[in-house]
């Protein structure tokens, strides 16, 4: 299991916004791709993409940008991945049915595993990783 570039930058994007959420500020697209070295054109795929799905919501006008649109607790990492990889983890995509025992303990392995990384997924939300971020620039603090 592998985490995309995409549904990392998405991640990253997300996280920024979640920071501004208590704020109510909202954030362009080239205030997000500056903070997290995301390319403008690529993050702006992203975003359509997140607001399409309800994720985010934009804001026009000259103070416009993206703001999450629920709260950074209600918004999972699972959440986040499944609107970039268009996947449900929990359902098994088109697989071939396994003719052998063994591809069936294969496949009922790696069902398990899947299941297995969709909670955990959908245990942290958004807000966990801010509070993770800061507790962690807190510790770097200290030590320097």
């Amino acid at each position: 299991m592998v985490l995309s570039n995409k549904s990392e930058y998405a991640l990253l994007a997300l996280l920024e916004l979640a920071t501004c959420y208590p704020n109510g500020e909202s954030l362009q697209i080239r205030e997000i791709a500056a903070l997290q070295n995301i390319p403008n054109r690529y993050l702006e795929q992203l975003l359509a993409t997140l607001r399409r799905q309800g994720l985010i919501k934009s804001i026009r006008g000259a103070k416009g940008g993206y703001v999450l649109a629920r709260d950074p607790r209600t918004i999972t990492v699972l959440d986040a991945l499944s609107c970039m990889e268009g996947l449900d983890a929990a359902v098994p995509t088109d697989e071939p049915t396994p003719n052998t025992i063994e591809n069936q303990l294969i496949q009922e392995v790696w069902q398990e595993a899947r299941q297995a990384a969709n909670l955990v997924l959908q245990k942290h939300t958004l807000q966990d990783l801010c509070e993770r971020r800061a507790s962690r620039a807190q510790e770097l603090m200290y030590y320097i």
